[in-house]
C-alpha cells in the first residue's frame, strides 16, 4: 500500500478519486493509480463513466475549459458520479502549492486528483459539487453566450467605422446591419425560451426598476442558484463580496475579485439605473455617499444590494415591494 492509499485508509475514505484534464481532442484521467487517455466524444465519456463506476470512484475533479467539458460533466452526472467543475484558476494554484511546476495533461490529472482527496474530506465539500445540469438553462445560457459574442462583434465594427475609407465605410455598415439583425433574432429567441420555461422568475426580476431584459436573461442564465443561497453566499458567487486583507494588527483595504464576470456586469448597468430609478437604491447610494464613501465603492455596495433584493425576491417568490425593501433598510 503506497503513501496516498494510507492517507485515504487513515481518513476512512478507500474509494479512489479521479481528476480529468480535458482538451479539445482528448480526455487524461486519473484515478488511485491508474491512467487513461480517450477521446474528447461520446465514446470516450461512456469509457470513462464505465471505468469510474467500475472502480467505485466517490469524487471526480475537471477544470472548466469553456465547454469542451460539458459533455462529460453530464455523462457523469447522468451515471450518478459527483462531478466538482472547478476553475482552473483554482486548480493551478493548488498545483503551486503542493510544489507542482510542471504542466501537461498526465501531471494536470494527477494534480486534479490530488485536488479531489482534498476536497472528499473537505467538511463543506457539496458546496464544490456542480449541480445536475438543467437542460432548458444551458440553452438560454447558449444563447446568452451567443449574444454577448455579436454585442463584441459589433462594438468592434463600430469602432472601426470611424476611421474607415467610403468604400470600407459600406462594408462595415452592412456588417453591423446584419448583426443587429442578428442580435434581435437571439433576443426574440430568448424572450420565447424564458417565456417557456422561466416565466415566474422573469416576472419577479422584472418588477425591479433599472432591471430589464439583458440583466434578466443573465441572471436567469449565468446564476441559477438565485434564491436557492444566502446573501453572503450569493455575493460571493457574483464576486461581489469584499475578500478580506489583515494580518497581524495590519488591517488591509478589501477589494471584489473572482466570481462571474459575466454576472457583474450586468448588475453594474442596472444599479446605475437604479440609481436613478429606484427609490430604495437611489437612497442607499446617496447615504452611501453622504457618509464618505467613494462613487466606485458606493456603486460596488449599492450591487450587492440589488443582488441581495433580487435574490430574496426569487427565493420567497414575492415581487418587488419599496416599502418592505425600505424597512428592511432601516433595520440593518
Amino acid at each position: 500500500m503506497n503513501m496516498n492509499q494510507q492517507v485515504r485508509v487513515a481518513n476512512g475514505a478507500e474509494r479512489p478519486n479521479a481528476g480529468v484534464d480535458v482538451s479539445k481532442q482528448h480526455l487524461d484521467a486519473c484515478w488511485g493509480e491508474h491512467e487513461l487517455r480517450v477521446g474528447n466524444d461520446a465514446a470516450g465519456w461512456g469509457e470513462l463513466t464505465a471505468k469510474f463506476k467500475a472502480s467505485q470512484v466517490e469524487l471526480i475533479v475537471i477544470e472548466a475549459t469553456g465547454g469542451y467539458e460539458r459533455g462529460l460533466v453530464c455523462a457523469l452526472q447522468e451515471a450518478g458520479l459527483l462531478v466538482a467543475r472547478l476553475n482552473p484558476r483554482q486548480a493551478r494554484d493548488f498545483a503551486k502549492s503542493m510544489g507542482v511546476l510542471a504542466k501537461t495533461d498526465r501531471v494536470d490529472a494527477r494534480c486534479l486528483r490530488d485536488f479531489a482527496d482534498v476536497l472528499a474530506r473537505h467538511p463543506d465539500r457539496l458546496k464544490y459539487i456542480t449541480p445536475a445540469a438543467d437542460s432548458q438553462r444551458e440553452a438560454l445560457a447558449e444563447l446568452m453566450t451567443r449574444r454577448r459574442q455579436l454585442v463584441e462583434m459589433r462594438v468592434a465594427e463600430s469602432n472601426r467605422l470611424e476611421l474607415a475609407a467610403k468604400r470600407a465605410r459600406r462594408s462595415i455598415l452592412s456588417v453591423i446591419r446584419t448583426l443587429d439583425k442578428q442580435l434581435a433574432n437571439i433576443d426574440r429567441d430568448a424572450q420565447r425560451h424564458i417565456d417557456d420555461h422561466f416565466d415566474g422568475q422573469r416576472e419577479l426580476l422584472d418588477s425591479v426598476k433599472g432591471v430589464g431584459p439583458v440583466t434578466t436573461l443573465t441572471l436567469l442564465a449565468a446564476l441559477p442558484e438565485i434564491g436557492a443561497l444566502g446573501r453572503r453566499a450569493i455575493a460571493k458567487l457574483a464576486g461581489l463580496a469584499p475578500i478580506a486583507n489583515d494580518s497581524g494588527p495590519r488591517k488591509g483595504q478589501r477589494h471584489i475579485r473572482g466570481g462571474r464576470g459575466e454576472v457583474r456586469a450586468v448588475l453594474y448597468m442596472a444599479t446605475l439605473s437604479a440609481t436613478r430609478s429606484n427609490p430604495v437604491i437611489s437612497a442607499h447610494y446617496q447615504r452611501l455617499l453622504a457618509s464618505g464613501k467613494p462613487k466606485k465603492v458606493a456603486l460596488v455596495a449599492c450591487m450587492r444590494k440589488l443582488l441581495t433584493i433580487l435574490n430574496a425576491m426569487v427565493r420567497d417568490g414575492l415581487p418587488w415591494d419599496s416599502s418592505r425593501h425600505t424597512q428592511a433598510q432601516n433595520v440593518a
